[in-house]
């Protein structure tokens, strides 16, 4: 069973049904979702916040690389293009952390690298993660740690929304 951490977000068009969009496809793959936050985007690419949110979920038919190739349908069903690194977009759905069972999955090639190579400093994975994930949230975490050590600036910048996102159950 292959389960995956996955940090949604979305700074185009109706935000909140681009990340709902993610959750509906997924239907019961879906074991958990964080609450939604609004950031100021990351890269030094000016533009419009994003909406973000931690997707947890899991399916014994998909690898690390059917996660990812899952992950770009996703975003393609949104319409997103890829012209400008870190720039704007109407989906992106990232692979932060993927487990066989209790193992965790490391790997970098050319396609993917994971865990991600960039969560561990970025406020808008780690503040969401440590909501939905009690694990990741302890303080014998490493994403607690990560936070931690995060300037309380970034942290500051990761605003709770009042908006929800709801799993699609099964049936």
């Amino acid at each position: 069973m292959t389960s995956v951490v996955l940090s949604i977000g979305s700074n185009l068009g109706d935000r909140l049904a681009h990340l709902q969009s993610v959750l509906d496809a997924l239907g019961p793959a879906v074991t958990g979702v964080s609450p939604v936050y609004e950031t100021d985007a990351w890269g030094g690419v000016e533009q419009s916040p994003f909406l973000n949110a931690v997707v947890l979920a899991e399916d014994p038919a998909l690898d690390a690389h059917g996660w990812l190739r899952r992950a770009h349908e996703l975003e393609d069903a949104c319409g997103r293009t890829r012209e400008q690194h870190w720039g704007p977009r109407t989906l992106d759905v990232d692979l932060v952390s993927c487990r066989d069972g209790d193992a965790e999955i490391v790997m970098d090639d050319p396609d993917l690298t994971l865990p991600h190579p960039y969560a561990h400093v970025r406020a808008f994975v780690l503040v969401p993660w440590s909501a939905v994930d009690a694990s990741a949230a302890s303080a014998a975490s490493a994403v607690s740690a990560h936070l931690a050590a995060l300037d309380p600036a970034e942290r500051a910048g990761v605003r709770l929304t009042e908006l929800v996102l709801r799993p699609r159950s099964a049936g």
